[in-house]
């Protein structure tokens, strides 16, 4: 049952077209995914079929598929996303060289998005005010290849104090009632009520305020949500028109050239005045559950980007001081003995550990690499690690954070709650450098060396499931392993067999 309230309001709103409204709740529900451009060209599966209207790398698929138990969902070659969320990022059209930042980012649909329409270049900043999300938004960084973002669990109010004017681009998808997925969230109609609208309506004014803050002039910000209600909709772009006059709406589909869903509707302002023909809307009989989107544009003439390749002189300042502090690591003195665990040191231990997974690197590593090596000599492993196996990264600029190296993205050192920034690829351990899983994930492509699978083959369920494998492709030393081209991840060759690196918590059962 949806709720009465809801019905009541949708009634007096939809007019003649409620009818239509509620038939198209009771249809099935079309489901979609998305290839992601970082892992290579777009394989032929038999369960995907039509594309999605605004999105070139989106799919509809069959429903009665399971596409989240294939290999190639393992391999972040796609992701599963809603197909009306596909549509704020196609109209935001972020470019590679880009700064863009996605202000409520998890769990990563659209922020994987945005990377795959980045290609590694630019900076990328996705963020998460949840701690819980933010982790999951972390994990999926890393298994769609996304080498360029900076993932923060920070409240808006403090990205907009420390990246004021910043960004090229912007996306707020807000927090919102979830009125557009009624269909496919029964939850959403459990929770939903007026007070839930009104705090959802005051949320989103307040991260749309931040996200003014942070772009840059000439800059573009895309507003969406995935409910209905005009305090959230309609009505919340037009009040932040009158809050800030430096912005105008443009056509949320001045970015594209084709068209989809449907305009705003006028009775949706709260009397404020908008050009509703300029906003977007897909009805859950469009192709999609449910979403609404307007783009703004700040005023000011947009700043020139940097060459393919190349950075700005400001961003060779921030990675020369990134450089500068990772110096001042030390290395362990070692020789001093251990101290007996207590029940403090051990929560102490487990919440470190459980913050560096999410960072991307292992508690061996971690331990090994802070104690057993100084920053230059963790650079230097790395350098001569991947002069023979990544020859592409060799001079890339590389830093030292936690013992790891990192190669990281360019931003200005602000003291944030960061969770990653950059890949790290690895640490030295007994004197050798150990690669660690985001290495291949993000660049896997670039390895000179790599056990290349194919889907059909059964070695695909045993590498996935932590096994050693037969080595038919690679030759001794690190590798990296591929289904039909993609990278999965790493292993290392000896004796014809290729030792599982494959992490644990990613593993089969």
């Amino acid at each position: 049952m949806l709720p009465e309230a809801f019905l009541e309001r949708m009634k007096r709103q939809l007019g003649d077209e409620y009818e239509s409204y509620l038939d198209s709740l009771n249809r099935s529900r079309a489901v979609a995914l998305r290839f992601n451009p970082l892992k290579g060209e777009i394989p032929q599966l038999p369960f995907v079929g039509q594309p999605v209207p605004w999105e070139p790398m989106g799919y509809y698929y069959d429903p009665d598929a399971r596409p989240g138990l294939h290999v190639f969902h393992e391999a972040g070659v796609y992701y599963l996303q809603e197909a009306s969320a596909m549509a704020p990022v196609a109209l935001l059209d972020p470019q590679p060289g880009e700064r863009v930042c996605d202000l409520c980012a998890a769990p990563g649909g659209k922020t994987t998005q945005i990377a795959g329409r980045m290609m590694g270049r630019g900076f990328l900043l996705c963020n998460e005010i949840n701690p819980k999300r933010a982790k999951i938004l972390s994990r999926n960084i890393e298994r769609m290849a996304v080498s360029n973002a900076l993932v923060t669990n920070e409240h808006p109010a403090t990205l907009a104090q420390r990246f004021a004017g910043f960004f090229d681009r912007v996306l707020v998808d807000a927090p919102c009632s979830g009125e557009g997925m009624f269909r496919k969230e029964p939850v959403a109609r459990q929770q939903h009520c007026e007070a839930l609208v009104k705090q959802c309506a005051e949320l989103g004014a307040e991260i749309l305020d931040c996200a003014a803050a942070v772009l840059a002039p000439g800059g573009q910000l895309v507003y969406s949500t995935c409910t209905f209600a005009p305090e959230e909709d309609e009505g919340q772009v037009a009040a932040f028109l009158q809050r800030h006059p430096e912005f105008t709406l443009a056509d949320a589909l001045g970015n594209v050239d084709y068209t989809f869903g449907s305009e705003g509707e006028a009775n949706r302002t709260g009397g404020l005045p908008l050009d509703v023909s300029k906003v977007r809307r897909i009805w859950p009989c469009q192709g999609g559950e449910g979403h609404f989107i307007a783009r703004l544009v700040k005023a000011g003439t947009p700043r020139p980007l940097p060459a393919s390749g190349t950075y700005t002189a400001e961003e060779e300042l921030w990675l020369a001081a990134a450089a500068e502090q990772s110096k001042k690591q030390k290395g362990s003195k070692g020789g001093k003995p251990a101290k007996a665990p207590d029940a403090r040191s051990a929560r102490r231990e487990s919440s470190r550990a459980l913050r560096e997974a999410v960072q991307g690197r292992s508690a061996r590593s971690r331990d090994a690499g802070a104690g057993e090596a100084t920053p230059a000599q963790s650079i230097a492993a790395w350098q001569e690690f991947a002069r023979q196996y990544f020859p592409a990264l060799a001079d890339r600029p590389a830093v030292v954070h936690g013992g790891s190296v990192l190669l990281p993205v360019p931003f200005p050192q602000t003291g944030l709650h960061v969770l990653r920034a950059g890949v790290f690829v690895g640490s030295v351990q007994k004197g050798r450098f150990l690669p660690e899983h985001h290495l291949f994930t993000a660049f896997g492509a670039l390895c000179t060396n790599r056990e290349a699978l194919t889907l059909t083959d059964p070695r695909v369920t045993e590498y996935l499931s932590g096994r050693e494998i037969a080595a038919d492709t690679a030759a001794d030393g690190w590798c990296c392993v591929t289904v039909d081209g993609c990278p999965m991840g790493g292993g290392k060759v000896s004796g014809g067999r290729v030792k599982n690196h494959y992490p644990k918590a990613l593993r089969l059962l």
